[in-house]
């Protein structure tokens, strides 16, 4: 096994090493490589002030709150209020329909509330209400009968802060310094538990990095591991940069990474890409919204070896030009590991939607873009020039 081992660690080097020092496009991938070695330096930095602010507004805190235990003086009314409605916030659905308010040294309650969120609205208050009494005045109702009670959506409730879906600087450190300790506690331990607990650590480790729920990170059930939004001004009208964007076909002529895009009707489309190392990816994408001179939204088919989804919006400005929105979600292979991995092989999706804006914007705007080693023209494309 350990033959193996180190046979296929020799050949991972001996292919990074060939992927690095390839003469054509060997130092553009190791500036690549410095570049994201300074971000992600730059980033554990911030993350690590971050962390400073946060234990140091804990510690006011917590010493904050052993002087309101340790005082022999009840809390302010106003403060018991507030913190009473903060409470309420989290566990009811329409926590503005509920009025909150200290009257002659009680804790009133009053308003509309949903039967189902009835005894979690009164636990919380309790929680918070330092002791007063409460006064309920709530009118319990099995559903959205009044008008304040409409719309909303479910609220999460207390969860420990492990448990909620972004997790603040501090508690980041310490679960990638935990996960830190257990990979490599795993590593020297080897056997079943070393291995659980290096998977166990690389989860921590990860978890803590993305700042993510850990399946959506992995690309696990979820479309959007992975979000990338773009901003950029076209000197045209709304109605000709939409026009142009409908003619997807043409894609391909100025767009470095795309292959090929063939109309299959009903809205769907084949699209062909080059992935990592030039692999050609395939998707089917069906659009799902198309307003004229305003938006359009696809998403791909389920089966796609990348699920995602998108809209780009076209807004007009003052000048008479066109603002275009872009935000785009998908989930490759691996999650957010998987494009680590993809950009440093010479797939980043962002950098690639940059260039390719770039080049539409000249076209749109100039009639003409460098695209395949070529000059590529406007006219070329069956597209009309900007009024």
């Amino acid at each position: 096994m350990g033959k193996v081992a180190n046979l296929l660690a020799g050949l991972g080097a001996g292919a990074a090493i060939m992927y690095i020092a390839d003469p054509d496009r060997g130092r553009r991938r190791r500036a690549l490589i410095r570049d994201k070695a300074a971000r992600t330096i730059h980033d554990a930095q911030r993350l690590v002030d971050k962390t400073g602010r946060d234990l140091s507004n804990r510690a006011r805190g917590v010493a904050a709150m052993a002087q309101t235990i340790l005082r022999s003086g009840r809390v302010d009314e106003d403060v018991i209020v507030a913190r009473v409605r903060a409470r309420i916030g989290r566990v009811v659905s329409h926590p503005h329909a509920v009025e909150v308010r200290a009257e002659r040294g009680r804790l009133v309650l009053r308003g509309p509330v949903l039967e189902r969120e009835y005894r979690a609205l009164l636990s919380a208050a309790e929680s918070a209400a330092d002791g007063m009494e409460i006064e309920d005045r709530l009118e319990r109702h099995a559903g959205a009968e009044v008008p304040a009670l409409q719309g909303g959506g479910a609220r999460s409730g207390e969860r420990w802060e492990i448990m909620q879906t972004n997790w603040t600087p501090a508690v980041r450190t310490m679960a990638g310094l935990g996960g830190t300790a257990l990979l490599i506690g795993g590593v020297k331990r080897g056997g079943i538990g070393g291995v659980a607990a290096g998977l166990l650590g690389s989860g921590m480790l990860l978890r803590a990095a993305a700042n993510m729920e850990l399946k959506r990170a992995l690309g696990i059930g979820h479309a959007g591991a992975v979000t990338i939004e773009k901003t950029v001004n076209i000197h045209a009208p709304v109605q000709d940069v939409y026009s142009f964007w409908s003619r997807y076909s043409n894609f391909p002529r100025f767009m470095a990474h795309l292959r090929e895009v063939r109309d299959l009707g009903n809205n769907r489309s084949l699209w062909t890409v080059d992935g990592p190392l030039g692999i050609p990816v395939t998707w089917t994408a069906e659009i799902t919204e198309r307003v004229e001179n305003r938006l359009i939204s696809w998403r791909s088919l389920p089966g796609a070896t990348i699920e995602h989804s998108g809209t780009v919006r076209f807004d007009p400005n003052p000048d008479g030009g066109t603002r275009i929105t872009i935000r785009m979600s998908y989930n490759p292979p691996l999650g957010i590991v998987g494009h680590a991995v993809a950009r440093l092989l010479g797939a980043d999706p962002k950098r690639e939607m940059d260039e390719d804006l770039v080049r539409m914007k000249s076209l749109i705007e100039h009639g003409k873009t460098r695209a395949h080693g070529g000059i590529v023209h406007r006219e070329q494309l069956g597209a009309p020039s900007p009024l």
